[in-house]
């Protein structure tokens, strides 16, 4: 069995306003594609005040992408939680319930860019403290609580409305390391480790039982390459478009502070002839992600068509071989 997902950070290295909207608009056509070739998720990212364009805002691109899809599941991988108001988070996480009919789901996280949180005008420190405090707020909101301030006029407080359209909420998960395990499990939320570390899940499950608290699912990344792309040529499409894929794993890297690791991409690769052969990003033909798919050597096939700047071009040419030559024979 292999699960195949395909993201959307639109990292765009030197892009003007004319590529950048072409780039959209391509992958809205990419992820009905994905959903039409038996795609098992589309992932969106979130990265803030970045020069080549990262996504800042998954929360409009989720939509469109509902938009253009009618069952595929979309995530928001991960959501920096602690920069948005909770009242007014819950409130839209709310109505893209109902836009998506409940197959948007959320990884919320903390981050690990003090930058980002400075061109927000909040603090870094205490972030996680006050997920949990959003968290418990957003909860209460979608349970038809009251929330937020008395009003001036002294009439009743409010309620957040239209409740979601799933029930309680939206799948929500908290994203990250021992922090984030030990947060989920004192609020019993689902969680999703930022590594395959089995210690992760026993300290989550641990912190459920310490709290009286029932666990919830825990999604285990999947060892493996973080991005893969199908072509017929390997050796030309890395001489081709390789230093599309060595700005992606640069731009990872120079967010990394000293050894800590905060992104699922951990490449230290300064060429592109050192990232190919690190197999952080695998370029292969159909024949050859076939059989790593039937030797049990690829559980998950991580598409990022447009990564780095990638061409629209290659892009659909890699989304076509995998949907015409490989998903139909692994399937």
């Amino acid at each position: 069995m292999v699960y195949v997902v395909t993201r959307f950070d639109f990292r765009a290295p030197g892009a003007g306003p004319g590529e950048r909207r072409d780039r959209y608009r391509a992958a809205l056509d990419l992820a009905s594609y994905a959903e039409e070739t038996g795609h098992d998720a589309i992932n969106l990212s979130e990265h803030h005040g970045s020069a080549d364009g990262y996504l800042p805002s998954p929360l409009v691109v989720a939509p469109a992408v509902a938009a253009v899809t009618s069952t595929i599941p979309i995530s928001v991988w991960a959501l920096n939680a602690p920069l948005y108001d909770p009242v007014r988070l819950a409130e839209d996480i709310a109505v893209l319930d109902h836009l998506s009919a409940g197959r948007i789901s959320y990884t919320f996280g903390i981050g690990y860019r003090p930058s980002e949180y400075a061109l927000h005008s909040r603090q870094w420190r205490g972030r996680g403290a006050r997920l949990e405090a959003m968290l418990e707020t957003m909860l209460a909101a979608w349970r038809g609580e009251a929330v937020g301030d008395e009003p001036a006029d002294g009439s009743p407080r409010q309620t957040v409305t239209p409740p979601p359209y799933s029930q309680p909420h939206p799948l929500i998960f908290l994203g990250g390391g021992a922090a984030a395990a030990r947060r989920a499990g004192r609020l019993g939320m689902h969680y999703q480790p930022q590594l395959d570390d089995p210690a992760l899940e026993t300290l989550y499950r641990d912190e459920c039982a310490a709290h009286g608290r029932k666990p919830g699912l825990v999604v285990v990344p999947v060892p493996g390459p973080a991005t893969v792309f199908c072509a017929a040529d390997p050796d030309r499409f890395w001489a081709d478009h390789g230093p599309h894929l060595l700005a992606d794993a640069r731009g990872y890297r120079e967010w990394h502070v000293g050894e800590e690791r905060g992104s699922f991409v951990q490449s230290d690769a300064r060429t592109v002839d050192e990232l190919r052969a690190e197999g952080v990003y695998v370029v292969a033909t159909p024949e050859d992600l076939v059989r790593r798919v039937r030797d049990g050597e690829l559980g998950l096939i991580t598409c990022h068509p447009l990564c780095g700047g990638m061409p629209i071009e290659a892009a659909w040419e890699s989304m076509e071989l995998l949907g015409e030559k490989v998903l139909p024979r692994i399937r």
